[in-house]
C-alpha cells in the first residue's frame, strides 16, 4: 500500500513536529496568535494561549483543544504585567506541565496612524510598552525554564520596518524598530546555548491590527493570518534551527 493510501486508511500517522513540546503563545486571542495555536496544536504541541481577551481567548481554547493535546489557559494583559506577573506565570507552566520548548510572540498594541506631535504621551509609551518592554520582560522570565529544554526556540512576530518606519506609526512603528534589534542582541548572546532566537516577518495580513491603519484595504496581497500559521510551526521546531538569528519573511 502506498503512504499515501496508508494515511488515508489510518494506518500511517504524519510526522509532528512538535510532539512532546510546550509552547507559549502571546496574543493567542488574535489573527495570527490563534491561527499559530492551532497550527501548533496540530502539531503534536501543547499550547499555553496567553491573551488579555477572555471571551475570545476561551473559543481559541476550544478550538484548539480539539487539534491536539489540551492547551493551558493563561489570562493576562500585557499592558498591566509586572516582572513578578511574569515570573509568576513561568512558575505555573513549570508547575503544570513540567517544560517550556518555545515562546511565540504574536501579541502586538497599534491604535492607529497618528502624528506624532498629536500623539497622546500616554498612547505612546504604552505602545513601545506592549510591542518591545513586555515581550522583553516575558522573555526573560522565560530563558531559565526554556535553557533547560535540548532544543528550544524563542521567535518573534515583526512588521515590515519599511512600511512601519514611515509617518503616523508612531510608538508602533518605534517599538518594531528596536524588537528587530532585540531579536539580534538575543541572537548573539545565545549564540552558544540550546535556545534558538528568529524573527518572524509575515506578508500583510487581514488582521483587526491592519484594519487600523488601512480602512479600505484593497491589497489583494493581504493573506488570512493561517496562510502563516506553518512558518510559525517551522520555526518553534527543530526545522528552525537554518533560521537561528534570522528574521525569516516566508512566502506562503
Amino acid at each position: 500500500m502506498s503512504s499515501t493510501a496508508a494515511n488515508a486508511a489510518g494506518d500511517a500517522r504524519a510526522p509532528q513536529s512538535l510532539e512532546g513540546r510546550v509552547v507559549l503563545v502571546t496574543g493567542a486571542n488574535g489573527g495570527l496568535g490563534s491561527a499559530a495555536a492551532g497550527a501548533c496544536a496540530d502539531a503534536g504541541a501543547t499550547v499555553v494561549l496567553l491573551g488579555r481577551k477572555l471571551p475570545k481567548l476561551n473559543k481559541v481554547y476550544d478550538a484548539v483543544a480539539k487539534r491536539g493535546p489540551e492547551p493551558l489557559l493563561y489570562p493576562l494583559d500585557l499592558e498591566g504585567a509586572q516582572p513578578d506577573d511574569y515570573a509568576e506565570m513561568v512558575a505555573r507552566i513549570d508547575s503544570e506541565l513540567g517544560r517550556l520548548d518555545g515562546v511565540l510572540h504574536c501579541a502586538a498594541d497599534f491604535p492607529g496612524l497618528t502624528p506624532l506631535a498629536q500623539t497622546d504621551p500616554a498612547a505612546f509609551a504604552r505602545a513601545v510598552h506592549v510591542n518591545l518592554t513586555a515581550p522583553w520582560w516575558l522573555s526573560q522570565a522565560c530563558l531559565p525554564l526554556l535553557a533547560k529544554a535540548p532544543d528550544a526556540a524563542l521567535v518573534f512576530a515583526l512588521d515590515d520596518p519599511q512600511r512601519v518606519g514611515q509617518a503616523y506609526w508612531g510608538g508602533y512603528g518605534a517599538a518594531q524598530h528596536a524588537l528587530a534589534a532585540l531579536v539580534g542582541m538575543l541572537h548573539a548572546e545565545l549564540l552558544n546555548s540550546s535556545i534558538r532566537v528568529a524573527g518572524l516577518r509575515p506578508g500583510p495580513m487581514r488582521t483587526p491590527l491592519r484594519s487600523r491603519a488601512y480602512v479600505e484595504d484593497s491589497d489583494r496581497a493581504a493573506r488570512d493570518p493561517s496562510a502563516y500559521a506553518q512558518a510559525c510551526v517551522n520555526l518553534l521546531s527543530a526545522d528552525g534551527a537554518v533560521h537561528r538569528g534570522q528574521v525569516w519573511s516566508p512566502v506562503p
